[in-house]
Formats: structure tokens, sequence, C-alpha cells
């Protein structure tokens, strides 16, 4: 596959104003590129390079994304990228939590990329463009106390490998990438069993990545025409782990996640 330039090309990045999405912005501007910068935080999308059209959006509304993305086509004539960046987490037993948390984090991490990715697609197909989908290691292996996170990123997987599959000739590129630990926000602001925040340090697993570097990185794999990205060596043997010793990846992912949790 031909490397995909990106100076001038216009793209669309969702949950633009924390750690990744910021992050992301500053390494396609630097490209070139021309980029939209979408989040539900207006106050923090005024932080941004002046250079980015920020734009306030929530996700989880279908008409807020299609009119959204109307602006950007409005504004830059085109999308030829959309990255599906917004998500949020909760720290929780699945036993203690009120299904009104699961169903938020759904709303956000997996309807929100939905209704994105299908207001988007009638343009990205017009230009040949790309997805890119920000996934984790929870994405295809269990995290405990984060299972709303952990199902909303394996239905990411669902999704957008099957789009691929039907996009198949259709010149339209999907990138899912699955990172470890990243120094953002999400780590301290945790949604809790109640749905209330549960702030506090989260644990990690080997050493976190700065936002920039995991920025990079997923703007390389797609400059590059990557289907997956493991980001990061936790990422990598995570991967095999749990596909040749799935309980010996079971066991030691749960036992780290009980000190986070004080048991």
């Amino acid at each position: 596959m031909a490397r995909r330039e990106l100076a001038g090309r216009a793209v669309a990045i969702t949950g633009a104003a924390g750690g990744l999405g910021r992050a992301l912005v500053q390494a396609l501007l630097a490209r070139g590129a021309r980029v939209a910068a979408l989040d539900v935080d207006a106050a923090a999308l005024a932080t941004l390079p002046s250079e980015a059209l920020a734009l306030a959006c929530d996700i989880t509304d279908p008409r807020a994304c299609r009119g959204v993305l109307a602006k950007v086509h409005e504004r830059f004539g085109a999308l030829d990228v959309l990255v599906n960046n917004a998500g949020i987490s909760h720290r929780s037993l699945l036993a203690q939590t009120d299904a009104a948390v699961i169903r938020r984090v759904m709303e956000v991490n997996f309807f929100g990329a939905l209704h994105m990715t299908q207001a988007a697609l009638p343009i990205l197909a017009a230009r040949r463009g790309a997805i890119v989908v920000v996934s984790s290691v929870a994405g295809f292996a269990p995290l405990a106390a984060r299972a709303g996170y952990s199902a909303s990123k394996h239905a990411l997987h669902g999704l957008f490998d099957t789009l691929r599959a039907e996009l198949e000739g259709s010149g339209v590129h999907v990138l899912i990438a699955c990172p470890a630990f990243i120094r953002t926000g999400i780590g301290a602001a945790h949604l809790g069993a109640d749905g209330r925040a549960a702030r506090g340090p989260r644990t990690e697993v080997g050493e976190a990545l700065e936002p920039a570097d995991a920025a990079e990185r997923i703007v390389r794999a797609l400059e590059d025409g990557r289907e997956r990205l493991l980001l990061g060596r936790v990422a990598r043997l995570s991967w095999w782990i749990s596909r040749l010793a799935p309980g010996l990846y079971a066991r030691l992912m749960a036992r780290r996640m009980r000190a986070e949790l004080g048991r």
C-alpha cells in the first residue's frame, strides 16, 4: 500500500482536548494536516493551538455528529481522516456497578465512535480516506475492575474489523490502535460504581507512554497503512500472553488490579 501523505489533508479528531487527543492534534498539525478538534469540553478546546478548527460536540448525539461534520466539510471542503479517540473509563467491580455506569461508558466509547463513523462514511468514501480507532489492550484482553470499559473496547474491535471487511475495495482504510498505558487524564478521573467521579491513582504495568510518543506512533501507523497497532511493549506482551496462555494472563492482571482496589 502506498504511503498516506497527510499534508493538506482534512482530519477530524474526537476527544481532542484530552491528553492523547491534544497530542494527536499537534502531531497532525506538524505534518501539515488541516485539523478539526472535536470535544464536549468547549473550554478545554479553547486552549488548543489556534491552527486547529475547534468545535464542541457531544458524540453520544447522532444529530450533533452529523452537524459537526457538516461544519468540518464546509470549512475544509473535505474529510480525509476520522480519528475516533474520545473515551471515558470506570473503576469498580461489575457486581457492585450500577448498570447505568456501563451504559454511559458504552455511549461514549462505542456508540460515539459509531455515530461519528456513520456520519463520516459517505465523505470518507468519496475521498478514499481513513478511519483511526483508539482502542486499548482492554479491547482484546480482560481488565478487572473495568468491565464496562473492556466491553466497550471489545465492541469497537468487532465493529471496525467488520467495517474493514465491508469496505474492502472501497479505498477506505481502517486502523485500530491498542495502547497499554498512556499518561493521560483518563486514569485519574474514573467513574465509580455509582457513576460519580472516583479519583485516584491507577495501577500501571510497565512504563506508561507519554501522549506525544503515543500520538507519533499512531500517526506513523496511519501513514504506513497499518491495520492494527500494538502500542508499546506491554501491549505486545499482552497480545501474545492473552492468546497463548489466557489463564495465566487473567491471573496476573487480576492480581495487579486488586492492589488498585485495596484488596
